[in-house]
């Protein structure tokens, strides 16, 4: 059968699953248009901004686990992801791109809206294509799924000239649907798994620090089944967070920067580190020579230029964290290998005590605080929310004052740090997952790179709850600017340049609500969230509030600020 190179395109799409689309229309893709126009079988979300097509399509991906689609026109349409794209790329989202182009005859000769996608984002993309012959079309987009879900996974992006998608040729479905699909996990190597399992028996203080491979892997019950077998403490990267219970005993907190005392303490003293799905960023090792000094290591990861990148391992294990840690427990039960909470009673104890003497905690000065606004938040979803964020200090509290419970539903920018990607993630997550409670959690700077989302949420009936904690600043950086710049507040004090956010939120449809003073929190939050639409809950929170504990940069994981904290003798 004989097809317009447009309708090959949707009908590949619908043969690999997809359903939603977040795109933005223009002449460069008005044919794709034309066609999904007549096909039912896809929604189309018409995002405001492209950066908001492209981080919507990433938080439709991390929640629901399936690849994100987005659907942008040619030159500034295609620009516009570079930053969404990049996001996506550094933490390991699965996102297949579809970008118009000019006709094939005019690319390279600065045609009206030409832009060199493919060559601008090879630097931040799993792959990408520019597709010149209609013969190509469907197999390049089946191949472009494959690899965005495989090994690690990461966005694809496949330019589209717009003669492509008026021509014609004939259309063959795959003999065997799903065949493009992702191969079987590869085995884990025998003799690594054995290396390992020998280390975990030996071991008297072993920690295991999870990331993002966890949960892209799909891997957290299988590591909460070895956890509990042989009692083994569990720290987490930001993108690990909902990787294993936060309220589980065994449970530290974040590491790193912004980590728990107990958890910084915990890696400066064990004798073994397991590393899953993990790239050690700088934000979790701080100074290298000081990481985990007297611990032997172990890491798992699906990308073999992960390992041994920035840390010395001794175990280097490069595979599937949910195949590995399958085999590790078959190991244990072979073994009859269990160890008990009380068979580890000194290292679980010292663990105890830097817990008591220095708990993740804040003192009340008759102002709002954000730790508090986040542990409501907590109490009342009972952890269960999928939360997004922003990039600064509402994305530090929140990992530091939200016990997720859950996989899949902490979604935030990680490796780029995008300020604006919470909102327009968290509209991506409730389309995936219209059943479910979705909370963005910005402060009043960085609602403002992607506010014009909220036409999009609205439009959409989507009951998305941004909760955005006023400080009047850019607040992370104006931390910064007071512990190590002299208080030099240079252009980062909001102030009066801030608009009303509850009349913001009027003027879009949606509706706004305000707390200023600590016995407003929790009113607030549960109209917020009763609401069946999408709210603005704005909570005006003490400025001079910062994030603690705190490592400086290059500092070693013991040497940390804990101004704010509570310390207990």
């Amino acid at each position: 059968m004989k097809m317009r190179g447009a309708k090959i395109l949707l009908k590949v799409l619908e043969e690999e699953g997809v359903d939603t689309i977040f795109g933005y229309p223009g002449g460069a893709v008005l044919d794709i248009y034309d066609e999904l126009y007549r096909t039912p079988g896809i929604r189309h979300i018409r995002t405001h901004h492209e950066q908001g097509a492209a981080h919507a399509a990433d938080g439709y991906a991390r929640a629901s686990g399936k690849v994100g689609v987005c659907l942008v026109t040619s030159g500034p349409g295609a620009t516009n992801t570079v930053t969404g794209i990049a996001t996506a790329y550094m933490d390991s989202v699965p996102m297949v791109i579809l970008t118009g182009q000019v006709p094939t005859k005019f690319i390279g000769t600065d045609a009206f809206q030409e832009s060199d996608i493919t060559g601008i984002t090879r630097p931040c993309t799993k792959h990408n294509t520019l597709v010149r012959r209609i013969e190509d079309l469907a197999p390049t987009v089946r191949e472009a799924f494959a690899i965005a879900r495989s090994g690690r996974p990461g966005p694809v992006l496949i330019d589209l000239p717009k003669d492509v998608m008026q021509a014609e040729t004939e259309y063959m479905a795959p003999e065997k649907p799903g065949s493009f699909h992702d191969a079987p996990a590869a085995p884990v190597d025998e003799e690594a798994l054995q290396q390992a399992f020998r280390l975990l028996r030996e071991s008297k203080r072993p920690i295991i620090i999870v990331g993002g491979g966890i949960v892209m892997g799909k891997a957290s019950e299988e590591l909460k089944s070895l956890v509990e077998t042989i009692s083994i403490p569990v720290a987490s990267t930001l993108m690990g967070l909902g990787a294993f219970p936060g309220t589980h005993p065994l449970w530290l907190g974040m590491l790193g920067m912004h980590g728990t005392y107990y958890a910084n303490m915990a890696v400066s003293n064990c004798d073994l580190l397991m590393t899953l799905g993990a790239r050690f960023s700088d934000r979790v090792t701080g100074k290298i020579a000081s990481f985990a000094p007297h611990a032997k290591s172990i890491q798992i990861d699906i990308d073999a230029a992960s390992i041994n990148k920035v840390v010395d391992i001794d175990v280097p294990v490069v595979g599937d964290c949910k195949t590995f840690l399958s085999r590790l427990i078959e190991l244990c039960r072979e073994a009859a290998l269990t160890v008990r909470p009380e068979d580890r009673t000194e290292w679980l104890n010292d663990i105890a005590q830097w817990r008591k003497k220095t708990p993740l905690n804040y003192t009340k000065n008759g102002r709002i605080k954000p730790q508090e606004v986040i542990e409501t938040l907590q109490r009342l979803t009972d952890g269960k929310a999928i939360i997004c964020t922003e990039v600064g200090q509402n994305q530090m509290w929140t990992a530091q004052f939200y016990r997720f419970t859950e996989p899949q539903t902490f979604l935030t920018s990680g490796g780029l740090g995008t300020m604006g990607y919470g909102f327009p993630a968290a509209i991506g997550a409730q389309v995936a997952c219209p059943d479910k409670t979705v909370v963005d959690i910005a402060g009043d700077g960085s609602i403002q790179m992607n506010i014009q989302e909220l036409a999009t949420a609205v439009g959409n009936n989507l009951p998305v709850k941004i909760i955005i904690l006023n400080n009047g600043c850019l607040g992370m950086v104006h931390q910064w600017q007071e512990i190590f710049y002299g208080k030099r507040y240079s252009h980062t004090e909001i102030g009066d340049s801030s608009p009303d956010f509850v009349k913001l939120a009027e003027a879009y449809g949606a509706v706004g609500l305000r707390a200023s003073r600590p016995e407003e929190i929790e009113p607030v939050l549960r109209k917020a969230l009763e609401t069946p639409r999408t709210v603005i809950a704005e909570f005006i929170i003490d400025p001079s509030e910062s994030v603690f504990p705190m490592v400086s940069p290059g500092g070693a994981l013991t040497d940390m600020r804990l101004e704010n904290i509570i310390a207990h003798d």
